[in-house]
């Protein structure tokens, strides 16, 4: 029996932040070439992991695309609106969400459960368990507490042309060193580039 994949989906700085230093998200470069791809790759997954801060940004913003539209503070480009954003919103209501923190008392957004701790052993349980691949958007502190454990099998970087020099670092605190193998190069129009990576071996 095939195992699901743990995917990381995440746009970078050019110098490896994927978000600012106060958490913002707003020097992302908008492109819709990127948002066209991700709603196709929708059907492809079943279940978010978040971290408390990713969790609390996303459960801030996408249920008030479908009730407000354009006036949603979109965390990336304020006003910014298109039909994938509206089949983004959709997608994330429903999908299964599983929530890692400790000082979260409970998750109230549809479909979403808290988990006080991340054990290695019952992410590897999860990914045994029917069903699509397991995507992570933002959440620094799971996606490097999973590389420790070998458990994220392909990481898509979505590298914006911006040097931040400071903030939230993608990956920290491993303490082995991890190859890749890079299965995907793409360039977008807004001038984003997109580098897919598994997991070697």
């Amino acid at each position: 029996m095939s195992t699901r994949r743990i995917v990381v989906f995440n746009r970078v700085s050019a110098d490896g932040y994927f978000a600012g230093a106060d958490g913002g998200l707003d020097w992302a470069v908008p492109d819709a070439e990127i948002d066209k791809g991700a709603v196709e790759a929708m059907p492809g997954f079943d279940t978010l992991l978040f971290g408390r801060r990713t969790y609390e940004n996303f459960e801030g913003f996408w249920p008030r695309v479908l009730t407000e539209g354009p006036t949603a503070p979109d965390p990336h480009s304020p006003g910014r609106s298109s039909p994938e954003f509206h089949s983004l919103a959709v997608w994330l209501n429903d999908v299964a969400k599983v929530v890692f923190s400790r000082s979260r008392k409970e998750v109230t957004w549809k479909n979403s459960r808290l988990v006080r701790e991340l054990d290695p052993r019952e992410v590897e349980a999860l990914k045994r368990q029917p069903g699509k691949d397991i995507l992570i958007f933002g959440s620094g502190s799971i996606v490097s507490q999973l590389t420790e454990h070998g458990l994220i099998d392909e990481y898509h970087f979505i590298v914006n042309p911006i040097l931040l020099g400071s903030g939230l670092p993608m990956i920290s605190g491993v303490s082995k060193r991890t190859r890749l193998e890079l299965l995907e190069v793409k360039r977008h129009p807004a001038g984003n580039v997109t580098l897919r990576y598994a997991r070697a071996g």
